[in-house]
């Protein structure tokens, strides 16, 4: 009997997919609030995640996995457009200055430590961020985009799947591989719980970001309202002359 995963996927994960949607950083960042600073370390926190799952899928699938084996879709890989965008951000010499935030290094060795212990868990992760990704991906370029006031390419390279000629088919596919997995029920309601934990642990990294952020956007409003101030007497001195 077919085990319908993608929709208990889909459906199993609408709250966890709303909070994340509803943390201080998402939000900003769905508003056009983006800062730079705080943006180029989010993409070295997804780095070392997706470091992490590429890593251990590649080698699960060498193995022959008779789960992982199937959702190894090489086209889905962000390494190498995150590599870019960390050259755009950090320089030529990134790797000698990239550190994850704690955050991000427990959703790292969450990924390590099922690789090892239950490798069929991972469906759950891979699911809730390159299927994410891929879905709302060019909305959240064009967003960064503008707010940054980015040309191009430069730094967006992650929301880029070239090798993904038509999203929709490719999803599609996809949804039908995880429905043919040779899978119990019991093991995909462990998927599913493993993916609302892929949430969290995505919200994490997303608060912990969003000091950053606030820092960020204080120093914005203190400029603005100093610039007010300074106008402000400026124009004081020139009325009492």
């Amino acid at each position: 009997m077919s085990i319908a995963l993608a929709m208990q996927l889909r459906e199993g994960t609408k709250k966890s997919h709303t909070m994340a949607e509803n943390t201080g950083f998402v939000s900003c960042f769905l508003k056009g609030v983006v800062d730079k600073a705080t943006y180029r370390k989010l993409v070295a926190d997804l780095y070392f995640v997706y470091k992490a799952m590429e890593e251990e899928i590649e080698a699960l699938s060498n193995q022959s996995h008779p789960i992982i084996s199937s959702i190894c879709y090489p086209e889905l890989n962000r390494c190498l457009t995150l590599e870019k965008d960390l050259a755009f951000y950090f320089g030529k010499d990134w790797k000698m200055n990239l550190k994850p935030t704690k955050s991000a290094q427990i959703y790292a060795a969450r990924i390590h430590q099922l690789a090892r212990e239950a490798p069929e868990l991972l469906i759950g992760h891979h699911y809730t961020r390159y299927i994410g990704d891929l879905s709302g991906g060019q909305i959240l370029r064009r967003i960064a985009q503008k707010a940054m006031n980015l040309s191009g390419d430069d730094g967006l390279n992650f929301y880029k799947f070239d090798l993904i000629t038509d999203e929709k088919s490719f999803k599609l596919k996809y949804s039908e591989t995880l429905n043919t997995l040779p899978i119990d029920q019991k093991t995909a309601d462990r998927i599913v719980d493993e993916a609302n934990n892929a949430f969290k642990y995505n919200m994490d990294m997303f608060k912990e970001l969003e000091g950053s952020l606030i820092t960020a956007i204080g120093k914005v409003l203190f400029r603005m309202i100093t610039s007010r101030q300074r106008k402000g007497s400026t124009e004081g001195i020139k009325t009492n002359t």
